[in-house]
């Protein structure tokens, strides 16, 4: 298993945009068909160094974690939303 893992600062961090885009993140269940598990939580210290929002995803292995990458509802649907309310992020894919 493979988990993905990625962190959003958000430009907008106000609770009401967070919430948002928790439910577009979480919206990849059960239409994204490799993402095993998606999990998505707020950042509730909201230190200066902190990210607003991670996302967690398993696959089942690093074929499946590319056919997530080119999935076209991620592509389509949630990227778009991630690169405009975005203004940073990182990533973490590691084995479980």
């Amino acid at each position: 298993m493979i988990k993905h893992v990625v962190c959003f600062k958000l430009a907008d961090n106000s609770a009401k945009n967070c919430e948002q885009t928790k439910q577009v993140l979480e919206s990849m269940r059960g239409k994204v068909p490799t993402a095993k598990e998606v999990t998505v939580n707020i950042d509730e210290l909201k230190s200066p160094r902190s990210f607003d929002i991670m996302l967690e995803v398993l696959v089942d292995n690093w074929e499946a974690l590319e056919e997530y990458q080119n999935d076209p509802y991620h592509c389509e649907v949630v990227k778009k939303h991630m690169q405009a309310v975005s203004k940073q992020s990182v990533a973490l894919d590691f084995g479980v």
